[in-house]
């Protein structure tokens, strides 16, 4: 089984990358963008296990590592491989 993880920034945390992605963006041409936010993408192979159990190790791994909580919020799916 396959993971894929996004960890994106909070609501109301500045993003510094995403506006220095934005601001390039607009220098190269493209108008009427109005928010870019910089996130992460992590993707994980497991071994199959029940889906209870997989769910519950890839929330510890997000909270313990994986993410900054504080600051950041994650989602997860899980996808056969």
């Amino acid at each position: 089984m396959k993971a894929k993880i996004y960890v994106t920034l909070k609501e109301g945390i500045l993003d510094p990358q995403g506006k220095a992605i934005q601001q390039s963006l607009e220098a190269l041409g493209y108008q009427g963008l109005q928010d870019i936010r910089m996130g992460k993408y992590l993707e994980i192979r497991m071994s199959s296990r029940p889906m209870e159990s997989a769910q519950r190790d890839l929330k510890e791994m997000c909270e313990k590592l994986l993410a900054n909580t504080v600051i950041e919020e994650y989602r997860f799916e899980i996808v056969e491989s």
